[in-house]
């Protein structure tokens, strides 16, 4: 029996399929809430500047994150039975190629609505960080047994909320989360066919 089904007997796999249709239609829903947000709403797009700068922080940053990780889940017991759960899930029907997915669908859209759009609305400051943050570990409640994986989501949305604050660049968030991804789903991928 699989991690997923063992935390939740009723939760039947998807397909590879399936998988990959509902990164592509959660893509597009977050791409029209964020396009009617900023057509109707009084805010605007945090700013995308192409840069070296910008990029090499973005990577250096989902360094960061992909090793905090690391350590929460060799530390935590409870992040790593979640983290295997919601990987197990997502990552198990994949082929290695379909990791560029993970990588970019959730990494741009994710980052256009939470950082790009709901944060300038609430304020580039800390209380918009926070609750941009909440609401992005939110997304990643997928049981009530998922809380430390929410946790750790809110972690990281506090950390990629700070970063387009202070540089003003929405390209440094963007790269991060699918540098994080795109290296997380990569060694998941890797370790699983090793095991």
């Amino acid at each position: 029996m699989s991690v997923s089904q063992q935390q939740d007997p009723s939760l039947q796999p998807l397909s590879r399929l399936q998988i990959l249709m509902l990164m592509g239609v959660t893509a597009v829903v977050f791409l029209i809430i964020s396009k009617l947000w900023l057509r109707f709403g009084s805010v605007s797009l945090l700013s995308v500047s192409w840069d070296a700068g910008s990029i090499l922080t973005g990577i250096g940053l989902g360094l960061i994150i992909t090793s905090a990780s690391f350590v929460v889940y060799r530390l935590w017991p409870a992040y790593r039975r979640s983290s295997d759960f919601y990987l197990e899930f997502v990552l198990k029907p994949l082929l290695l190629p379909d990791i560029i997915w993970v990588g970019l669908l959730p990494g741009l859209s994710e980052e256009l609505l939470f950082r790009g759009v709901m944060l300038p609305a609430l304020g580039l400051n800390a209380t918009g960080i926070a609750i941009s943050s909440l609401c992005f570990g939110a997304l990643h409640l997928s049981g009530s047994q998922q809380w430390s994986y929410v946790i750790w989501a809110t972690i990281v949305g506090v950390l990629l909320g700070f970063s387009a604050v202070v540089t003003h660049n929405l390209l440094v968030p963007i790269v991060a989360h699918t540098f994080t991804n795109l290296i997380s789903s990569y060694l998941w991928k890797l370790g699983q066919s090793n095991s």
